[in-house]
């Protein structure tokens, strides 16, 4: 009796670890055919574990004051919240990739002290989505850096720029259009020769925050050099390279990006 044929769900659980043996050898023998799908599946299982990484700290948060009630046990009603929690913000990182908005998630607008820090993690997420990728790291390459730069400058809503980081051992692979809590966001990439990659994640709409210190931020495995200049923020991200080495190339897009 032949193998029921393998569908989109089977490759999904597959990278999730939800196949039986059966299932998985099944599976595996017919990646192994198909060279490409096995490397978007590989990417898949990679930020599976990059997101769980990130976003399984919050079930070990400790209970905000506020949420302390004696409608239910405390460790019963922190067990729900911190699991719900971990729910969302683990959609969020997701549907910031990918294109989903939650239509309430503009009514609550982080503080300003945590805008960085938000987009640090953003940033780390879109590192850990893209940088992976063989075939598709960009969808506009360095070829066409100049209508690059011009149509994120574009779409982003203000002049930017893509630092030549040539000096540092980088060089421009190209940049794509993500989405952001505002409103769109750049995203760059580079690497060296040797194939080693950074990307420069750049968002508008920081409103009244003039900070431009550098901050640095670890989220899983992926180091975070960010910084604000006036309503434009900066994350640098790498899960290659050290934090000091990290730090060079940081230096060299800030002063650039502000002479």
């Amino acid at each position: 009796m032949s193998a029921a044929p393998i569908t989109e769900a089977d490759l999904q659980a597959y990278a999730d670890g939800r196949l039986d043996a059966e299932r998985r050898g099944e599976v595996e023998a017919w990646l192994a055919a198909r060279p490409d799908e096995a490397e978007r599946i590989d990417a898949y299982r990679r930020l599976g574990e990059e997101l769980r990484g990130l976003y399984d700290p919050v079930l070990s948060e400790a209970l905000p004051p506020a949420l302390a009630g004696a409608a239910l046990p405390l460790r019963r009603r922190w067990s729900r919240f911190a699991a719900v929690a971990s729910w969302v913000a683990l959609g969020a990182a997701v549907g910031a990739i990918g294109g989903w908005e939650l239509r309430d998630s503009r009514t609550v607008a982080a503080p300003a002290a945590d805008v960085g820090a938000l987009m640090a993690r953003r940033a780390a997420v879109a590192h850990v989505t893209y940088s992976p990728e063989v075939r598709h790291p960009v969808e506009v390459g360095a070829d066409q850096e100049a209508h690059l730069v011009a149509w994120l400058s574009k779409r982003v809503g203000a002049p930017l720029r893509a630092p030549k980081l040539e000096a540092v051992g980088y060089s421009l692979v190209g940049g794509r259009l993500l989405p952001g809590d505002n409103g769109p966001v750049a995203h760059f990439m580079y690497q060296t020769n040797r194939g080693t990659r950074i990307t420069l994640y750049v968002r508008t709409e920081i409103a009244g925050n003039r900070e431009t210190a550098f901050r640095y931020a670890r989220e899983g495995n992926v180091s975070v050099f960010y910084w604000v200049d006036r309503k434009l923020g900066y994350a640098l991200s790498s899960a290659d390279i050290s934090k000091d080495d990290l730090l060079k190339v940081a230096n060299a897009v800030y002063q650039q990006l502000n002479p």
